[in-house]
C-alpha cells in the first residue's frame, strides 16, 4: 500500500475522483438546467400544502364548496395554503414544460434515452393528479370538467362504457366519484415522487448533459457550492414572484365558473379544463371522431417518446434549420392553448385542426 502511495498521480485524474464525490456537474451548463431543481422544490410544495389542506376539506358532493370556503375565510393562514396550492400546479407545468423544450433543444432523449422516458411518465402522471385535484373543489367547472374528460373513457370500444361506470362509481360524476379522486389525488403526488427518485438515479450514472454537446466526462467541476448557489438564485426568484402573484392576483390562472357550486342542471357555456391541458384538449376536439380525438390527445404525450428512438445529431443551437423547427413546435402549442381557451364554434374549430396536423408533423421532425 505505501509503495502504491509514493507512484506519482496524475492531477487530472485526482481531480476527476475528487468531483465524483462532489456530484460532477457540466460547468458549461446555463440556468435553463436549473428546472430540475425548481421542480423538486415545487413538489415539495405541493405535497406539504396539499397534506395540510386534507386536514380541513370535506370530499362529499355537499360540503366540498363549503369546506373550500371554510378554508380561505376561517382557517389561520387557510388562504395562504389554498392559494399556494392552486398556482403551485402552474408553476410546477410552467417549470415542467420548460424542462421538456429544454431537453427538445439539447437533443436530450437522443443522449439519455431512459431519462427522457422517465420523465414522460412523470408528466403523465403529474397530469393525472392535477386533473383529479381540478375536481375536488366541487365547482362548476370542477364538476363538468370531470363529466367531459371521465366520459372520453366511453370511446374505447366494448368495454369503455364498463369502465367508465366503475371510475365513476356510479352513473354519473356523483359522491362516489368524488372520493376516489381525493385519494388518488392524495396517492400520485407520492407516485411522482418515487419516480423523480428513479428519474435520479437514471439520470445519476452518465450525468447531466451540456449545452455544447461535448463530451461530458471532460466538462465536470463540483455542484457545491457553485452549482448550489446557481439553484437558489432562481429559487428566490420565483418566491418573490408567487409571492405577489398571490397578493395582487391569486385567481388569475383559475376560472370563474369554479366560484358557483357544481349544478348538474346547470351546464357551463364553455366547458375547459385549466390552462396547462388547453394545448392537449384543443387535440382533443379537433378530431371529429370521439375514439379519434382521446388517441390523438394521449398521443401528443407520448409522441415525445419517438424523439428517443431518432439518430444521434447536432444540438438545435448549432443548427439554424431545426432551431427553427424547435421555435414552430413552440409556437404551435401557444396556439393549441389559445385555441382551447376558445369555444368550439368557427372558425376556431378549423384553426385547431390545421394546427393539431402541423403539431403532429412537426413533433416527428423534431
Amino acid at each position: 500500500m505505501k509503495k502504491f502511495n509514493l507512484i506519482m498521480k496524475d492531477p487530472l485524474m485526482e481531480m476527476t475522483k475528487n468531483s465524483l464525490v462532489s456530484l460532477p456537474t457540466p460547468f458549461s451548463i446555463s440556468f435553463l438546467w436549473n428546472m430540475g431543481f425548481l421542480l423538486g422544490m415545487t413538489l415539495v410544495l405541493q405535497i406539504v400544502t396539499g397534506l395540510v389542506l386534507s386536514m380541513n376539506y370535506v370530499a362529499s358532493t355537499e360540503l366540498a364548496f363549503d369546506s373550500v370556503i371554510h378554508i380561505m375565510r376561517d382557517i389561520d393562514s387557510g388562504w395562504v395554503m389554498r392559494y399556494l396550492h392552486m398556482n403551485g400546479a402552474s408553476l410546477f407545468f410552467i417549470l415542467m414544460y420548460i424542462h421538456i423544450a429544454r431537453g427538445i433543444y439539447f437533443n436530450s432523449p437522443m443522449k439519455l434515452p431512459m431519462v427522457w422516458a422517465s420523465g414522460v411518465i412523470i408528466l403523465l402522471a403529474t397530469m393525472g393528479a392535477a386533473f383529479m385535484g381540478y375536481v375536488l373543489p366541487w365547482g362548476q367547472m370542477s364538476f363538468w370538467g370531470a363529466t367531459v374528460i371521465t366520459s372520453m373513457i366511453t370511446a374505447i370500444p366494448y368495454i369503455g362504457k364498463d369502465i367508465t361506470q366503475w371510475f365513476w362509481g356510479n352513473f354519473s360524476v356523483s359522491q362516489p366519484t368524488l372520493n376516489r379522486f381525493f385519494s388518488l389525488h392524495f396517492l400520485i403526488p407520492l407516485v411522482v415522487a418515487a419516480l423523480v427518485m428513479v428519474h435520479l438515479i437514471m439520470l445519476h450514472k452518465p450525468g447531466s448533459s451540456n449545452p455544447t454537446g461535448t463530451n461530458p466526462d471532460y466538462d465536470k467541476m463540483k455542484f457545491f457550492p457553485y452549482f448550489m448557489v446557481k439553484d437558489t438564485t432562481p429559487l428566490m426568484m420565483i418566491m418573490v414572484s408567487f409571492s405577489i402573484l398571490l397578493t395582487m392576483s391569486p385567481n388569475m390562472l383559475g376560472d370563474v365558473e369554479n366560484f358557483n357550486v357544481a349544478s348538474m342542471t346547470t351546464t357551463p357555456a364553455h366547458i375547459q379544463p385549466e390552462w396547462y391541458f388547453l394545448f392537449a384538449y384543443a387535440i382533443l376536439r379537433s378530431i371529429p371522431s370521439k375514439l379519434g380525438g382521446v388517441l390523438a390527445m394521449v398521443g401528443a404525450i407520448l409522441i415525445l417518446l419517438v424523439l428517443t428512438i431518432k439518430s444521434n445529431q447536432l444540438n438545435k443551437k448549432f443548427s439554424p434549420a431545426k432551431k427553427a423547427l424547435f421555435w414552430v413546435f413552440i409556437v404551435l402549442v401557444s396556439l393549441l392553448t389559445w385555441i382551447g381557451a376558445n369555444p368550439v364554434e368557427p372558425p376556431f374549430v378549423s384553426i385547431g385542426q390545421v394546427l393539431t396536423v402541423a403539431y403532429f408533423s412537426t413533433a416527428l421532425m423534431l
